[in-house]
């Protein structure tokens, strides 16, 4: 790996930077959030005699479905329109859910569909956010420091992901889950004044003719017409669904290990600890061999999911679910990077949003499906059938994709 332009390069631009401490702020809520479901989906399963594998594996269900709707036409938004006011207005959206969890989070029993139709609300404002985010990256930083851009992102996403649910944890174990909805209903605000802040950004535009169904295909027919945009995104959904096991850390945290929602909290931040390290290591290395360490990494997070289904031990649970992180942040910047490399500006937003629904998809769908599976062959099986499968994928792909295999340095790639 070679040094280049690191952090505090990337952080000269003051665009990038205010989206950068917005989106800190923003996603260490929104962990909060997702720590806070998960484990008020869990107590509501146990009190009301319902399975708790399955109840959780629907949360995943919930999120899934309505991020495949909406996805495709949420990229032709983000191409149409002000990508900083489609941020600024799903932020809003998201935190009047947050506020409905927060009381009903305050009810004795809360009933489970309304926990469960503010994952959906959230899963939609989610699906218009995350392209319009993600395309606005490009604009706001030169294109030949855009992998260090990536990693600085995938920096503020892995240090929120760590404080989150750490934080989310010691909060519900102290005084349960309510306050937690409130800090990330709070925490929205951070984008929106962010966004106010950030200078003008001009980027290539299409006008705003009305969005219709073709338009949103055109981003499906790109990523498969590149045969290597496509393959690592397929690549990257098959990985996360059968290594999917982040929805029954609850089950894992008070049924299997015995360390509570204290415990639960610091096994849902270990990932990211793992991905944290890696993501600051490389922000200043340029990564040769792309696509070997890109099968590489993926292997090595499905190995990590095998062992945390067989781990009875707190400590190896937690090195392996770090481990997992670490590996998955290689293979997300090694990918991040090559879309943006490939991709046309006036693309850039329909391109991110077929990419959510691989790579959001794939772990939430996936989630559903172990849950389901974990409800009939037990937890800890599941799970390390699951990384076992993972760990199969990536070796059929590195047979059958033979240019993914042997990809070098962007400068390399193929035009569409």
């Amino acid at each position: 790996m070679e040094r280049q332009a690191g952090f505090l390069e990337v952080m000269r631009y003051r665009n990038f930077r205010l989206m950068w401490i917005g989106q800190l702020i923003s996603i260490t809520g929104s962990q909060m959030r997702i720590v806070a479901v998960d484990w008020l989906v869990y107590t509501i399963a146990i009190k009301q005699g319902l399975s708790p594998a399955l109840a959780l594996g629907f949360i995943g269900l919930m999120r899934v479905i309505p991020m495949t709707i909406m996805a495709l036409f949420a990229g032709v938004v983000a191409d149409r329109y002000d990508r900083r006011k489609v941020i600024m207005v799903t932020s809003c959206i998201a935190l009047i859910a947050s506020v409905v969890l927060a009381i009903a989070g305050s009810l004795e029993t809360p009933a489970i569909w309304l926990v469960y139709s503010m994952v959906v609300v959230t899963a939609i404002a989610s699906s218009f956010e995350m392209p319009a985010r993600q395309a606005l990256t490009v604009a706001l930083v030169p294109r030949e420091i855009l992998s260090q851009a990536m990693s600085a992102n995938i920096i503020s996403w892995q240090m929120a992901t760590v404080l989150g649910p750490s934080l989310g944890g010691i909060l519900i174990a102290a005084f349960g889950v309510i306050p937690l909805f409130w800090f990330d209903a709070a925490s929205y605000l951070a984008v929106v004044i962010a966004a106010v802040m950030m200078t003008t950004v001009v980027v290539a535009s299409t006008g705003r003719p009305p969005v219709r169904l073709a338009d949103a295909f055109d981003g499906l027919k790109f990523v498969f017409k590149h045969r290597l945009i496509a393959s690592t995104m397929l690549l990257d959904f098959f990985a996360t669904f059968f290594g999917a096991c982040t929805a029954l850390m609850p089950i894992f945290a008070n049924d299997i290990l015995h360390v509570g929602a204290q415990g639960y909290g610091f096994m849902r931040a270990a990932p990211s600890v793992g991905a944290l390290f890696a993501a600051v290591f490389l922000t200043s290395r340029k990564i040769r061999s792309q696509g070997k360490v890109l099968l590489v990494a993926i292997g090595i997070f499905g190995l990590s999911i095998a062992l945390f289904g067989i781990s009875s031990w707190y400590p190896l649970t937690v090195i392996v679910l770090a481990m997992s992180g670490a590996a998955d942040t290689v293979s997300m910047i090694i990918r991040g990077t090559l879309r943006q490399l490939l991709t046309p500006d006036e693309l850039r937003g329909r391109m991110t949003a077929v990419n959510m629904i691989f790579v959001a998809g794939g772990p939430q769908l996936g989630e559903f499906v172990v849950g389901l599976t974990a409800s009939a062959i037990g937890v800890p099986l599941a799970v390390l059938i699951g990384g076992i499968i993972c760990m199969g994928v990536v070796a059929g792909t590195a047979i059958r994709v033979p240019e993914l295999r042997n990809l070098d340095t962007p400068a390399e790639l193929p035009s569409v």
